[in-house]
């Protein structure tokens, strides 16, 4: 190739529509670092959400023979729904295990005085279910549903009816 066909290729090569390799490494660098700044600003939206969800599910609500009632409607919409699909549980809640006082070590394990360990909404749920629904031969199933980095997250409550 001669030095002038070589330097109209080069020209060629050099058009704003053509990167060099290291404009087009520089680029990828750059893509990335902006997918990875999205990733966390996400990250950081999500646990700044899951923080206001522990603070809202803390505060205990007023139970109140109109909640109480709003609550069972509720749970009979889902309950006959389920059923109607041949389902035999359903789930009632979930919340993370920030709102249990052993981050859900109890519930894991299956120990028997795991109910003690609840604090907040996830507490009023399971006195609901032991004064309301027990009685009615309902069952309340705990258990951990979501691991991240193999620590507990999200426990969820089972209303079984089998």
């Amino acid at each position: 190739m001669s030095t002038e066909s070589h330097t109209a290729s080069a020209s060629v090569l050099a058009d704003e529509s053509f990167m060099s390799a290291d404009d087009l490494r520089s680029y990828m660098t750059d893509l990335q670092m902006a997918k990875a700044s999205k990733v966390l600003d996400a990250m950081d939206k999500a646990e700044e959400a899951r923080k206001k969800l522990v603070s809202s599910l803390q505060q205990e609500i007023a139970v109140t023979p109109e909640k109480i009632a709003e609550i069972k409607r509720s749970l009979a919409t889902k309950t006959r729904a389920a059923a109607e699909r041949g389902e035999k549980e359903v789930l009632v809640m979930r919340f993370p295990s920030a709102l249990c006082t052993d981050k859900g070590r109890a519930i894991n394990n299956a120990e028997p005085d795991w109910p003690t360990t609840l604090t907040g909404r996830p507490r009023q749920a399971y006195e609901f279910w032991k004064e309301h629904l027990q009685p009615a031969k309902y069952k309340l199933r705990a258990m951990i549903v979501e691991w991240p980095g193999g620590m507990p997250g999200d426990i969820a409550f089972f209303l079984s009816w089998s």
